[in-house]
């Protein structure tokens, strides 16, 4: 254990560590850039680039030890690794990088008119709701394929642009519209995000599970976008009418308007007796 302290005092030479004098103006600085540094963390951690991140985080740790103990080799990869990852995080997750940017800009502006003001927000959030179950209640009478996918803390960018760009406030006339047969948009998917209609005919992942062979295509992508996102999935059935929801992987099936209303407006935990279980029945 000496020899290892000895050879600490020697590497580094303690005399020349000097505490530098902190003023007024370094400790905003500093104080500004940790604030920056912790935004951004946060807006990243809502993506899937989180995990990348990490990643990133992992090699920094293994740079500081192969430097502390000089170990060449191990350094110039990890540098050369690092170099790769940045560009790798912008070229990769371009859309959930531009989408926290833009999310920055929309939050400075909103800021600087209207005080933050939660209420308003709340308001428009729970009249697209109530938009959208109108326009399922209508679908699932008329029998009429739909699937909304409402995107939650997770953004949704990549798979918008798989689609037709709309931006546009959520009515159950413009949804009702979108899955009219025989249109172009129809067999896709409508996102809904800050509780604006941004895009439709979205293309979305399908589910790898083995799910009943009742289901169609539709119950397949809801179970399988919920499945790399935390979005709520609401499928209408063009077969059966039933209104189904997907979170977190799961699909509850045949709901009712006020279940809708519950699982869509968080007030209760999913109904359990409407879980669909993946597997054929042999």
């Amino acid at each position: 254990m000496g020899s290892f302290f000895d050879w600490v005092s020697n590497t580094i030479n303690f005399t020349d560590l000097r505490m530098p004098r902190l003023d007024i103006s370094s400790v905003v600085d500093i104080l500004i850039v940790a604030f920056l540094v912790y935004k951004v963390l946060v807006l990243f951690a809502r993506t899937r680039a989180w995990t990348f991140i990490k990643g990133i985080g992992l090699l920094g740790v293994v740079y500081f030890v192969s430097d502390l103990f000089r170990l060449h080799t191990i350094s110039w990869l990890v540098t050369n690794l690092f170099n790769v990852g940045i560009i790798a995080i912008i070229i990769i997750f371009q859309p959930e990088v531009r989408k926290a940017l833009e999310n920055i800009g929309k939050n400075a502006k909103i800021s600087a008119i209207t005080g933050n003001s939660d209420e308003p927000e709340e308001e428009i959030k729970n009249r697209a709701l109530d938009e959208m179950v109108l326009a399922c209640k209508k679908m699932s009478v008329d029998r009429t394929g739909a699937i909304i996918v409402i995107e939650n803390d997770v953004p949704l960018g990549n798979l918008e642009a798989t689609g037709t760009k709309l931006d546009a406030y959520v009515s159950h006339q413009l949804i009702l519209s979108v899955f009219e047969d025989k249109l172009p948009l129809h067999d896709g998917a409508v996102i809904v995000s800050k509780s604006r209609i941004s895009a439709a005919g979205c293309i979305l992942p399908l589910t790898e599970k083995e799910i009943s062979s009742e289901l169609g295509t539709r119950h397949r992508a809801a179970v399988g976008v919920s499945e790399v996102s935390d979005a709520s999935v609401i499928v209408v059935s063009n077969e059966t009418g039933h209104i189904s929801i997907a979170t977190a992987g799961k699909l509850y099936k045949n709901l009712s308007e006020d279940e809708i209303r519950s699982m869509l407006y968080g007030m209760k935990k999913p109904p359990r007796r409407k879980l669909v279980s993946f597997f054929r029945p042999r």
